[in-house]
């Protein structure tokens, strides 16, 4: 009796924490490694099942006069659509480079934020497009996935990755 009383303590002494799940910076981090993996590898089904069902994608510019220029907010499907027709028009390689990931009191949700330099070829000469990102996470059912994805255009600066 005493063997079982043992191995039970021990049990929920190393079973992980299933009644108060948190995100933690590594999840988060590791998550964004992944999307930027699958994004880089073409693999578009890997990179958009990152997200949770609901995510948004917003686009924006940082304009000459520190204003916020909106490009537009899409849906999952809708961003999954113009990724699959940008891929299609030529290679797209995104070189991250994470920054602070700030995780919420109650452990649900985090912001990421990040610097991405874009290189695009295909049709027309090659161009490189610099964005600041932020990323939010939540934990979901299947386990952490991104709710949303900002990326602010701004001016490349000399020496940026990628």
């Amino acid at each position: 009796m005493r063997g079982l009383l043992v191995l039970g303590v021990v049990a929920l002494l190393t079973a992980p924490a299933l009644a108060d799940p948190r995100l933690t910076e590594s999840q988060v981090r590791g998550l964004a490694e992944r999307q930027s993996h699958a994004w880089n590898a073409g693999d578009l089904a890997a990179y958009f099942a990152t997200f949770a069902p609901t995510a948004r994608f917003t686009d924006q510019a940082l304009g000459n006069d520190n204003r916020i220029v909106p490009y537009g907010v899409s849906t999952l499907a809708e961003a999954r659509e113009q990724s699959r027709k940008t891929l299609a028009r030529g290679k797209v390689h995104e070189t991250l480079s994470l920054g602070a990931v700030m995780l919420a009191a109650d452990g649900r949700t985090a912001q990421l934020a990040a610097d991405v330099v874009t290189q695009i070829s295909g049709v027309g000469a090659p161009r490189r497009v610099c964005a600041k990102r932020t990323e939010t996470f939540a934990l979901t059912p299947p386990g952490p996935r991104a709710t949303g994805q900002t990326d602010t255009i701004v001016r490349c600066r000399a020496g940026a990755i990628g």
